[in-house]
């Protein structure tokens, strides 16, 4: 049903003329007709609602798109200039993409789109559907390295002495006469012996 009320929508607005800030059935740009396809698919008013990339994540989230791509779902591509969409046939609907409003263009999986939402529409496409390829796709960050646990850790450095807990020194020797010096009280060897 969705998929016959957009198609007979993009087929009525064939031909119109690409119209920035345009939202009706005379024309409009790339933004309201990514609006006009997802408020139909998300049982809105056609011409209500309209977004542009700059909100196009927070309008296609309250209508319920989740991120990413998925076989068989409605798909909308954008960037900070542009949006498109695929049809969950696989069939691309633009508007700005050599003139106004038309069934072909790049579609939602083109190179130049670093954002891509998709709404699951049951019973539209075959469930095997393969997915699209993405040429370009920004890959998300990685998530930042785990701390490590308690046990993997090397221990502490042990604590620097505190001077005030040090033992006293040692108390001098006493002195030594030296060995060369000391008086021969001791009767010397025989000789020969």
């Amino acid at each position: 049903m969705f998929l016959e009320t957009v198609m007979a929508l993009v087929n009525q607005m064939s031909g119109t003329p690409y119209i920035t800030g345009g939202n009706s059935p005379a024309g409009t740009d790339c933004s309201g007709l990514a609006s006009l396809v997802s408020n139909v698919a998300s049982d809105r008013p056609a011409f209500s609602g309209r977004f542009n990339t700059g909100n196009e994540e927070s309008a296609l989230l309250a209508r319920g798109f989740k991120y990413g791509t998925a076989p068989g779902a409605l798909v909308i591509g954008w960037n900070g200039g542009h949006t498109a969409v695929t049809l969950p046939d696989g069939t691309p609907v633009s508007s700005g993409e050599g003139g106004g409003v038309r069934i072909g263009g790049g579609g939602a999986y083109q190179p130049q789109f670093s954002h891509h939402m998709y709404l699951p529409v049951e019973g539209e496409a075959p469930a095997d559907a393969p997915a699209p390829v993405l040429v370009s796709m920004l890959a998300p960050e990685p998530p930042p390295p785990a701390a490590p646990e308690p046990a993997d850790a090397p221990p502490p450095p042990p604590p620097a002495p505190d001077p005030a807990d040090a033992p006293p020194p040692p108390p001098p020797a006493p002195e030594v006469a030296p060995v060369g010096d000391a008086p021969n009280d001791a009767p010397a060897p025989p000789e020969g012996a």
